[in-house]
């Protein structure tokens, strides 16, 4: 696995220009401040700019130059990304009182803003990427993909099983698929955002989907390793996660076994692409044994 330094280097040089991006375009989102306000709350409250930070790594990845216009495309899909926090936090949903070390968007402005501004984020992000300089097929590929990803096939789709599968036990390939659908399609997404941006040859396509959608599925399986509690509290053994399915130990090999799968995807690049800058986010992952 490539070092890590690698990836904090890429983090100093394109958090700085995401988060720029951000900010300056949402400034711009309404006439309506409060509106503005409440979007902003939740889309600059920090954040690891991970799903803007892959459709980077990929474009570097794939050699394709980095302007501007490839930041603000690539940020797009930030704003899906904290819609879907403001939406589960809600109190219909996941009712949660703290995002991020601050309190959630619903208790700072109300549910109906906090909904509202989650609505607004969702329908800016299709905006943004339509008012780049990629050309007209570029757009209509991502947006297509991007709708496909967030809707109720992609993101809705998994958010709607977890919701209804409460106090139901899943097998191993039912939550898989619940997480491919609510995790991994947004995350496929901004790998392959990349490619479709740098007209990535099949072989290459081939590989960075097989890589996204296992860094999908790592992802999830790592938050639910993080997020288990040391006690054994009832509420959380009914819930669907890789821990109260595999046990801990299992959930952790299950783990390494997905990583491996990312780390093996990335090797079928040609060998004109380095592997190294997306491999070192496979260094998010790391757990102790």
């Amino acid at each position: 696995m490539a070092n890590k330094q690698v990836l904090t280097e890429f983090k100093q040089e394109y958090i700085p220009q995401v988060d720029r991006v951000l900010e300056n375009n949402i400034q711009k989102a309404s006439s309506v401040k409060l509106i503005v306000k409440a979007m902003e709350y939740s889309l600059m409250a920090g954040g690891k700019r991970l799903r803007p930070l892959l459709t980077l790594a990929t474009l570097q990845t794939l050699k394709h130059p980095i302007d501007e216009a490839m930041v603000q495309a690539s940020s797009a899909v930030e704003l899906i990304h904290t819609y879907s926090l403001i939406h589960d936090d809600l109190p219909a949903m996941d009712n949660d009182d703290y995002r991020r070390g601050k309190l959630s968007n619903h208790k700072e402005f109300g549910a109906g803003i906090a909904t509202l501004a989650g609505d607004g984020l969702l329908t800016l992000a299709f905006g943004w990427l339509t008012n780049t300089s990629l050309s007209d097929t570029k757009k209509i590929k991502l947006v297509h993909l991007l709708a496909h990803a967030a809707g109720p096939d992609g993101m809705v789709a998994g958010q709607t099983v977890d919701l209804s599968s409460d106090k139901k036990q899943l097998s191993l390939d039912e939550l898989m698929h619940l997480h491919k659908q609510k995790t991994g399609e947004l995350f496929h997404y901004c790998v392959m955002a990349g490619a479709i941006i740098a007209d990535a040859d099949e072989q290459s396509k081939k590989a960075l989907s097989s890589f996204a959608w296992n860094f999908g599925l790592a992802f999830q399986i790592f938050d639910d390793i993080k997020d288990a509690p040391d006690d054994e509290n009832q509420d959380d053994i009914d819930k669907n996660t890789y821990v109260n399915l595999l046990g801990m130990k299992g959930a952790k090999q299950k783990l390494k076994e997905t990583v491996q799968a990312s780390q093996h995807s990335l090797e079928e690049l040609p060998e004109k692409f380095s592997p190294d800058l997306l491999s070192s986010f496979l260094s998010y992952f790391m757990v102790q044994k």
